[in-house]
């Protein structure tokens, strides 16, 4: 089953693996895709689906130096030689839209005021282009500049398909802004996006509907991750996070997206497979950040219908053909942990491919 074709929205896969989105940090001071990620992801164009690094859809929302964006003519004009390289080798990819909010700091974003729900900051340190700094009191946005964020978000959305992608990912995950407003201990508000499930649910929802507007909903998928804790977010309370999660994928089940991705320690979990029963579309699994996805899991999440595909991570850093190694059952390169976030071609596309 793993290895079957999927339909994705208006897409067919020819496999079920799924490239997760990975921050490499290789796009320059000016966030602009250059060869060498052209020939990264050319590279990975085997499998199903390629999901690019999260990128930036506005100066404010970037979360780290060498980040790309998908704003700027420049950052536009070099995803499109990024995707006409996978594409040249048949691949398929969306672009993972992600605003950093209160995961930054005024150094990375060129002075720009960094924006969340709420003036409440990470408890930690952020590294900058001048060191490292303590994560700042972010500005709390506005009711009135709401609107004007989410149309970021569809702005880039479409600069994307400008670009030659696919389709788009919302990155409502791992602590930046889109999982900041769901959070209850980063939304402080008291408005109407603010308090109860139903309301800290509800920039997020609005976000996703406008984008759909803009592109159709066969080329929007969107990424959550419930319960994990990372990035300066505390959702613990297990009714609150079933609450605030079944409020937002009821209401975005009816538009047909084309996947949800749910990164989660506990795929075959009831919270998890819930909410996969409440979509009711296709729905992407990644086992999380904690341990390394391994074939066997990929193969039984899948073949048990838990998933109707799989996203990896590590995996597909080493293993540019890693939809034939896991195929075929051959050996692995193991990822360098070294060179995921650093300069240049080492451990990046220098990797090799099996050969046999």
């Amino acid at each position: 089953m793993l290895f079957s074709p999927l339909t994705l929205g208006e897409l067919e896969l020819p496999n079920r693996l799924v490239m997760a989105p990975l921050t490499r940090l290789r796009a320059g001071e000016k966030g602009i895709p250059g060869p060498l990620l052209a020939e990264h992801y050319r590279q990975r164009a085997s499998l199903g689906l390629i999901v690019s690094e999260g990128t930036y859809p506005t100066p404010a929302g970037q979360a780290y130096p060498g980040q790309p964006g998908i704003v700027t003519e420049e950052q536009v004009a070099g995803w499109k030689t990024v995707t006409e390289a996978v594409h040249a080798e048949g691949g398929r990819m969306f672009a993972q839209i992600m605003h950093g909010g209160r995961v930054s700091h005024s150094d990375i974003t060129g002075g720009l005021p960094i924006v969340a729900p709420s003036a409440v900051a990470i408890d930690g340190v952020v590294r900058t282009p001048a060191g490292k700094q303590p994560y700042p009191v972010p500005h709390a946005l506005t009711t009135d500049e709401l609107p004007m964020v989410i149309q970021e978000f569809v702005n880039a959305s479409l600069n994307a398909i400008e670009a030659g992608f696919d389709g788009v990912e919302l990155h409502a995950a791992n602590g930046y802004l889109l999982h900041e407003f769901l959070a209850p201990n980063s939304n402080v508000r008291t408005d109407s996006y603010g308090g109860s499930p139903e309301n800290r649910a509800r920039f997020v929802i609005e976000t996703i509907n406008a984008v759909v507007a803009a592109l159709g909903a066969n080329r929007v998928g969107v990424r959550i991750s419930p319960e994990h804790n990372v990035q300066g977010i505390a959702e613990t309370d297990a009714a609150d996070v079933r609450a605030t999660y079944e409020v937002l994928v009821d209401s975005i089940a009816p538009l047909n997206l084309a996947y949800l991705s749910i990164l989660h320690h506990e795929p075959t979990g009831e919270l998890v497979q819930d909410l996969r029963a409440r979509f009711g579309g296709t729905f992407l699994v990644n086992t999380g950040f904690g341990v390394i996805t391994t074939r066997e899991e990929a193969v039984t999440l899948v073949a048990e219908g838990h998933a109707d595909a799989v996203v990896v991570g590590r995996p597909a850093i080493a293993n540019p053909d890693l939809a034939r190694r896991w195929k075929e059952s051959l050996p692995l390169n193991e990822p360098d942990a070294s060179t995921f976030y650093a300069e240049g071609a080492t451990g990046y596309t220098d990797y090799p491919v099996y050969q046999g």
